[in-house]
């Protein structure tokens, strides 16, 4: 079993009070605007390590691939999760170096995985024979941690069906793992995003437990690692539960592995979704079958393609006031698909209004696209730390063997609490974004 420290008290949001004065930043910036806060970027991370006292934070950085979003988590004392060669760009534009990072990808090409050597990165996962036996050519300089399928019917978006071995092939492909000197140091899974509750998690924690404690039994090498992944839910309708809540049961699965066992999690939707607002604007209206339709100057071929890639409705708000009607918002492609949303109560707007969509920092401008040659959307960052800020190190180290020699990372079951943060590389590249401090 794990031991832990006395809880810390949970610190307050640090959230602006106030929402910015939107009219005035699409006066000055223009429209489609999306407005990235770094602060509330950075209180979202502080929410979640309190609540997870103890694990390694990696952010995903699929998420919301900004070097602004990469810069603030990187102060806050974040680590990263990677899958590609542009994150690792993106990597290196923000300062962060190799070794507070992993990569995530189970299926790569041999040269995805010398480019990440080459920047440094020593961390990966597989999840099949063939993958193993890919990367036999890689052990002298490498480990790995073996991702484990656990499929969540209350998931939004489904991360097991493509990835992750049956729990039951897990023995049989570690064995073959340690024939070819291909170091498996833990497990990892991920039960998928925008968990509705956590029994997924609790149970995937308490398999792998199993599954650690069996192998360990059998005279195998030391499992000391377990990645939970993400899936940590936000509110965009009102209706998640709070981040402690939430995690409570996850901490008390987790204090019944291994002592020693080292946690890493992967956040990435809590952490940028509530930061980044869109601003959006009324180009054009008409009535259809008697219903209001409302043209934006954005859709979901652009900030708004978490409609389609991540079935997510976006929270919508406008400054007009008056009698509402069931109406459409349309994007401005010539593509029938692209609604934003429909039957959405609305007064009567008019050409030019303004229409804010909260909660759109996560696979929203990450998975937007030019459709129709229209530019992508604009970001406009506020609240960016100085650069010349720096946190204390972390107790972590930088990579698995660090942790290994370290020991056990204690994590209270019954309350969040706090972990000492890592200080990021003195190196800083400026990002091409706009951004006001």
């Amino acid at each position: 079993m794990r031991s832990f420290p006395a809880p810390s008290p949970v610190r307050p949001m640090a959230v602006p009070v106030r929402d910015p004065d939107w009219s005035s930043l699409v006066a000055r910036h223009g429209s489609p605007l999306l407005v990235l806060d770094c602060g509330v970027l950075g209180a979202q991370y502080r929410a979640l390590a309190d609540a997870l006292p103890g694990v390694r934070l990696h952010y995903a950085i699929k998420a919301l691939p900004e070097v602004a979003a990469i810069e603030s988590l990187a102060q806050q004392g974040a680590h990263f999760e990677i899958a590609s060669e542009g994150e690792i760009d993106l990597l290196r534009a923000a300062g962060v170096g190799p070794r507070r990072t992993i990569h995530t990808h189970p299926i790569k090409r041999p040269r995805d995985v010398v480019a990440a050597l080459r920047f440094g990165v020593t961390t990966f996962v597989v999840d099949n024979a063939h993958e193993i036996d890919k990367m036999v050519a890689f052990r002298d300089r490498a480990e790995f941690l073996l991702r484990v399928s656990f499929r969540s019917p209350d998931a939004r978006c489904d991360l097991s069906r493509k990835f992750g071995c049956q729990p039951g092939d897990v023995e049989g492909l570690l064995a073959r793992a340690a024939k070819s000197g291909v170091r498996i140091e833990g497990l990892c899974f991920h039960v998928g995003s925008q968990s509705a509750t956590p029994d997924a998690h609790v149970h995937a924690i308490d398999a792998c437990n199993a599954m650690i404690r069996a192998h360990a039994e059998a005279g195998g090498r030391r499992l000391a690692v377990l990645d939970i992944g993400g899936g940590f839910p936000v509110s965009y309708d009102g209706n998640a539960p709070s981040i402690g809540e939430f995690c409570a049961p996850i901490r008390r699965a987790l204090s019944r592995l291994p002592a020693g066992t080292s946690v890493f999690a992967e956040p990435g939707r809590f952490l940028a979704a509530p930061a980044m607002t869109g601003l959006s604007t009324v180009i054009g209206k008409a009535e259809r079958s008697g219903i209001p339709w409302y043209f934006l100057d954005d859709g979901v071929y652009g900030s708004f393609s978490g409609r389609i890639y991540d079935h997510t409705s976006y929270p919508i708000t406008v400054a007009r006031r008056g009698p509402t009607r069931a109406s459409v918002l349309a994007g401005p492609t010539c593509d029938s698909i692209d609604v934003v949303a429909e039957e959405i109560a609305l007064p009567e707007l008019e050409i030019g209004d303004l229409v804010v969509a909260k909660m759109m920092g996560a696979y929203t401008s990450a998975s937007a696209t030019r459709f129709n040659s229209l530019p992508t959307t604009k970001i406009l960052v506020l609240n960016r730390p100085s650069r010349t800020v720096r946190p204390a190190r972390s107790t972590y180290g930088d990579g698995l063997g660090s942790w290994r020699r370290s020991g056990s990372v204690r994590i209270d079951p019954g309350s969040p609490g706090r972990h000492t943060r890592q200080r990021p590389s003195p190196q800083r590249a400026r990002s091409k974004r706009t951004s006001t401090r």
